[in-house]
């Protein structure tokens, strides 16, 4: 219903888009360069540009149905599983182009991590769990294999809860374990970009509390970029904030400022809560 929506808006009134200074000053890693995107003939997406900064976290926030999603999805092509899905624009990672016929997608996933809006644990142990992106790649190394899960659930802040027990199943774990189990296994294969779908949508506030602190230490080693509904988290843990409607970007730059000082209507009414 949202897509079918979007699709029928092309004469609204929308202005360029707002652009607030960014904050960082690692360089960009993920680019996307008007940008748009069809399933068959619904448009859900409309000429959307915006870089992300390396290291940094960048929120993409916007009432249900508005794109926020789909432009995540499109970042590591699942959207390619859908029947009649075209695009249209660039983007890059790395400087490096993610669309076109020559691209090796698996090799591009890998280089994605993605955290779903609910926990999914696979049913086998927790070790089994964090190192299945190295099994499917090859790795038997026991060694090599062991080491990387230890350092994946540090990294993920879970290897004290879990260390006396990671031989038993992963689906023993609370609801916000088994997201941080979710984390370690999407980092285990050391990718560049982590992408987060809702990650916190699912879980109590201890839980989201935890995920939150999780991804303000995850900085600097992995650029990450979360879908979020909740205005005060992406206040809380991200430095970029990207504020969509309708399948298009409104308006985009740094959190603090755009928070305090929205240039645009849209993005004031969605923020005080007048709609969404």
């Amino acid at each position: 219903m949202a897509m079918a929506k979007a699709s029928v808006v092309q004469g609204d009134d929308f202005a360029p888009t707002a652009y607030h200074p960014k904050a960082g000053d690692q360089g960009v890693s993920l680019k996307v360069e008007d940008f748009s995107l069809w399933y068959g003939a619904a448009r859900a997406l409309w000429n959307n540009t915006l870089d992300f900064q390396k290291g940094l976290c960048t929120a993409l926030i916007g009432p249900s149905g508005c794109g926020k999603s789909t432009l995540l999805r499109s970042m590591n092509r699942m959207n390619d599983l859908i029947d009649g899905m075209k695009t249209q624009g660039q983007m890059t990672l790395e400087g490096e182009p993610i669309y076109g016929a020559t691209i090796d997608v698996i090799a591009l996933r890998k280089r994605m991590g993605m955290v779903f809006q609910k926990p999914n644990p696979f049913p086998m142990s927790i070790t089994e769990n964090v190192i299945y992106p190295l099994r499917v790649d090859g790795v038997t190394n026991r060694k090599f294999l062991k080491e990387a899960a230890e350092a994946a659930l540090r990294g993920a802040a879970l290897w004290e809860e879990v260390k006396d027990r990671l031989d038993e199943s992963a689906l023993g774990l609370s609801g916000g374990q088994q997201q941080r189990l979710c984390i370690a296994r999407a980092i285990a294969g050391n990718p560049e970009v982590l992408l987060m779908d809702e990650p916190c949508s699912a879980l109590d506030p201890i839980a989201t509390a935890k995920i939150e602190e999780l991804i303000d230490e995850l900085k600097g080693r992995y650029t990450l970029i979360i879908v979020t509904h909740n205005m005060q988290q992406a206040a809380r843990v991200s430095d970029n904030t990207a504020f969509m409607y309708l399948g298009r970007l409104i308006e985009y730059g740094d959190t603090k400022s755009m928070f305090e000082k929205p240039q645009v209507k849209r993005t004031e009414d969605y923020l005080t809560g007048r709609f969404g």
